[in-house]
């Protein structure tokens, strides 16, 4: 029989080369989607870059930059950068707008968006912060390069709503990483967190699920209606003989009216 820990640390050593290429292949992804929206908005070779740059580094950034440790690595590892216009240059030569590759592209960005969760709460762990900054920051990396992409380019971003889930996908995976890294687990945790990650978000699009818009679920109710309960909740249970456990005579709702 295999031992447990022979396991663990082949995985340990084996998975982060994993992790690093799945790192720049989400830049590289990510970098495409900035181009495509580049090339629908009708921008030029800057435009191209800007949006792949920002689509691509922008979440990752804001995290280094919210948690002070140091310079973000977008910028002292050189294949982030390279690997962002390389994106927005393949993005100008094809449109990418056929079904198996918009199919392709699905099934990348899941498994980037549950690898980035993850790597953005296990890097606010290892900061020294606690779980619900983890969470944030999980979701941020993620996603936030998105949101920063679709505002530059004048459009409400697309994890605001009214599309299939995103952020909620990430959300999970930054919770997976969260619960490994409390049992010491944190390169397990990013492979799990990886692969929910990708079934969640491809399951989203199958299935269409999104969550609802505040219309589907507006509370209503009239200033009567709320006056009526909030004076009925206030009226304390009284025994059959009109006194309350104190001994004293309660008067009721229908001795005031």
């Amino acid at each position: 029989m295999l031992d447990n820990s022979k396991v663990l640390d082949t995985l340990n050593h084996a998975l982060p080369d994993f992790f690093r290429v799945i790192d720049l292949l989400g830049v590289l992804l990510n970098g495409i989607l900035g181009g495509r929206l580049a090339r629908a908005k009708g921008f030029d070779a800057v435009g191209f870059a800007v949006l792949a740059i920002m689509s691509a580094l922008a979440g990752g950034m804001l995290r280094d930059v919210l948690l002070q440790a140091g310079p973000p690595v977008a910028l002292t590892d050189p294949y982030y950068l390279g690997t962002a216009l390389t994106g927005a240059f393949i993005a100008m030569l094809w449109k990418f707008d056929s079904r198996p590759s918009r199919i392709a592209m699905v099934v990348a960005d899941g498994t980037v968006l549950g690898c980035w969760a993850a790597t953005g709460a296990l890097k606010t762990l290892s900061a020294g912060f606690g779980i619900l900054p983890a969470l944030m920051l999980g979701i941020i990396t993620a996603v936030g390069g998105g949101a920063i992409r679709d505002i530059s380019a004048g459009n409400i971003p697309q994890v605001f709503g009214g599309n299939n889930l995103y952020a909620t996908p990430a959300a999970v995976s930054a919770a997976i990483m969260v619960a490994f890294s409390g049992f010491s687990q944190p390169t397990i945790g990013m492979l799990v967190a990886t692969i929910v990650g990708s079934a969640f978000t491809m399951l989203s699009h199958w299935r269409r699920w999104q969550l609802p818009s505040t219309g589907d679920w507006t509370l209503t109710i009239t200033s009567t209606q709320l006056r009526r309960f909030m004076r009925t909740s206030s009226i304390r249970i009284i025994g059959s003989d009109g006194r309350d456990d104190t001994g004293n005579i309660e008067v009721t709702d229908e001795a005031q009216d």
